[in-house]
């Protein structure tokens, strides 16, 4: 079960080890209190760490253990390695990423690939210098192979996101802007008049900079949230400014919510030439749809599915995540069995995260009770998903991974070949600026020669945007011009 009623008290000898100390102990106490404690202070901790020249010495209230230093690595990365050794004992847990907590693991991998070194060479580092095992080393190999003859290597090629901040429901898991429509619907069309004012003004910015656009994608919240006129509004606008005439390879709607998604929406996707959608369960088990606040069933995720192959969508992602509330191997074993019967054209598989801001981090922290595998039935609910994916004649081709993720695993995408999200993997691996339009869209110009990127973020709050969109055009404008000035 999620607990937080755990404090953890550690004492350290050098502070410089503070982080780095603090990023292990996370990883197997994620929702524990944990608290440095000052050295002279006679209270009693749950860990001792001191860090000599040559040698790591970890103290708890059960045991000691001492760690010889290896002199050819970071002394950072051999205090993270002794401090997780020393807990993966303590604990039992097996956590197969080993000491790396990054968000995009398969980074390391295509660096490592493009110095010259060996599949073998790349799988030992991982293994040495961060205890990773072998099967998700070579996991962030075969990612780094598919995207590197993918990853943008051009400055002036962009992509576009376009953000939905309604949903029919708040999940109990979310922390993202979004708000649930019954409860907001009169701000709907102010929001779609405010997000189409910024479509027009960033489409003429993109012409006058003659930039490229390679893939615009169509997010949320559930973009398919608001009404079947509201949709085609927007999605008309989108279609005009930013897909038609642009040679756009991808154009990418996250329909989401299968509840939310109708004929007419389809058809609407289908004549603004819409090439990818996504139609997210997350579990075909209809007990823990209804636990984490989903009105759809799995029944409706089947028919919407089918509905769209019918129409003619031959690019249809699904979105599962393992560790939900109350789900095991059992769960998870029906949820692969379902979608093999579907055959959906990519997947994304998620790792329960639990964010601060959501309903389930704040029950947490209110004392309800929610079960959850054990570390051992996570990693085979994870390998029944990457069966799926071989089953339906997948490959992994991105990855990346969160904060307080159940059991330190990762988010991983696997498509058929020529089926995989470009801007999926543009946004990833950051080497393409992402103008972002939207309450609480994220715009990222990247500095490919500097190795540099600057962010500029729209407020989240939809009533603060709708007054406040001028004010977001010309900042995004004034950002994306330290990039592409302007012909003098």
């Amino acid at each position: 079960m999620y607990s937080t009623d755990k404090e953890f008290k550690i004492k350290l000898n050098n502070p410089e080890f503070r982080y780095d100390v603090f990023q292990m102990i996370n990883l197997f106490y994620s929702f524990a209190d944990i608290n440095f404690i000052e050295l002279n202070s006679d209270e009693q901790v749950d860990l001792f760490v001191k860090v000599h020249e040559d040698t790591i010495k970890l103290i708890s209230r059960k045991r000691i253990e001492e760690f010889v230093i290896n002199k050819d690595y970071k002394i950072k990365e051999e205090v993270r390695k002794a401090v997780f050794k020393f807990l993966s004992k303590d604990t039992g847990k097996a956590l197969p990423w080993g000491t790396l907590v990054g968000i995009r693991p398969s980074k390391k991998a295509l660096e490592l690939l493009e110095k010259g070194c060996s599949e073998e060479e790349i799988i030992k580092k991982f293994k040495e210098i961060n205890g990773t095992s072998e099967e998700k080393a070579q996991l962030c190999i075969e990612v780094a192979k598919y995207e590197r003859n993918i990853v943008n290597k051009d400055e002036n090629t962009i992509s576009v996101y376009i953000g939905m901040p309604f949903c029919p429901t708040r999940c109990v898991y979310c922390s993202f802007t979004s708000n649930p429509i019954s409860g907001c619907k009169s701000l709907v069309k102010p929001y779609l008049n405010a997000l189409s004012k910024e479509i027009k003004a960033l489409s003429d910015y993109i012409k006058s900079r003659n930039l490229n656009i390679e893939s615009v994608y169509f997010g949320g919240g559930t973009p398919t949230a608001v009404n079947n006129d509201e949709f085609e509004m927007i999605l008309r606008d989108i279609y005009n400014y930013f897909v038609h005439n642009h040679n756009v390879k991808e154009f990418t709607v996250e329909c989401g919510r299968p509840d939310s998604i109708t004929e007419e929406k389809l058809r609407t996707m289908k004549k603004y030439k819409v090439h990818r959608i996504s139609i997210n369960p997350q579990t075909m088990n209809n007990k823990t749809l209804k636990l984490i606040g989903r009105n759809h069933s799995a029944e409706d995720a089947v028919d919407k599915f089918n509905l769209a192959r019918q129409l003619g969508f031959n690019n249809i992602n699904m979105d599962v995540i393992v560790g939900l509330p109350g789900e095991g191997i059992e769960e998870i074993n029906y949820t692969c069995e379902e979608l093999l019967k579907l055959k959906p054209d990519s997947l994304t598989i998620h790792g329960m995260s639990i964010k601060r801001a959501s309903k389930l981090y704040e029950n947490m922290v209110n004392n309800t009770q929610y079960e959850i595998p054990s570390q051992q039935e996570l990693n085979e609910m994870y390998k029944a998903t990457v069966e799926l994916s071989k089953d339906l004649g997948m490959i992994p081709y991105y990855m990346y991974r969160q904060k307080n993720m159940i059991g330190n695993m990762e988010n991983v995408g696997y498509s058929e070949k020529g089926k995989e999200g470009i801007y999926n993997i543009q946004m990833i691996e950051e080497k393409q600026t992402i103008v972002a339009l939207g309450a609480d869209a994220v715009s990222k110009v990247i500095f490919l020669e500097e190795n540099r990127i600057e962010r500029f973020g729209n407020v989240k709050d939809v009533r603060e945007y709708v007054n406040r969109i001028d004010e977001m055009i010309d900042k995004k404008v004034k950002l994306l011009d330290s990039l592409y000035k302007p012909e003098q």
